[in-house]
């Protein structure tokens, strides 16, 4: 079976989001489904269909989430440590082009989210980044030709 490496809190927003589905939703979603069939014909029950799509979507979810949180193996950020940027390293970037700064926390594939800072482990930046160290410069590929960022900081925990 394979593993997915996460953070703690990676973990337990995947498992709320699995909770919330299961609680929640699918009830939701049976309800509506059995008060379109209340409504009659169901060949033109456009409700009826909208509401099995979306039966259809919870079920597939939670069985994704399932497979994933079964399946995580934790790793705590605040046990790692070096200068080396690894899985769970905050590190505090400078676009050599525009002086931008931006922080990421390295994370895994599953509990990334870039508007919250948490960057994929699988991602081009994320990948140019493992191993280097403060003061580093790596080069990404971007749509617009490749990007260069200098390594400002990088921490744990």
């Amino acid at each position: 079976m394979q593993k997915f490496p996460m953070t703690g809190p990676g973990l337990v927003r995947l498992e709320t989001e699995l909770r919330q589905l299961r609680s929640e939703e699918r009830p939701a979603v049976i309800r509506a489904i059995a008060e379109a069939r209340s409504h009659g014909d169901l060949s033109e029950n456009a409700e009826y269909h909208a509401a099995r799509e979306r039966q259809s979507f919870i079920e597939g979810r939670i069985q994704e989430l399932e497979e994933i949180v079964s399946a995580a193996e934790v790793i705590d950020p605040a046990s790692l440590s070096g200068e080396n940027v690894k899985f769970g390293a905050h590190v505090q970037l400078v676009d050599e082009e525009t002086d931008k700064e931006a922080t990421y926390q390295i994370v895994g594939v599953h509990e990334a989210d870039i508007k919250l800072g948490l960057l994929s482990v699988s991602s081009p930046l994320a990948k140019s980044l493992i191993g280097k160290k403060k003061g580093d410069t790596v080069s990404v590929p971007a749509p617009g030709g490749d990007r260069s960022y200098e390594i400002i900081t990088v921490r744990f925990g």
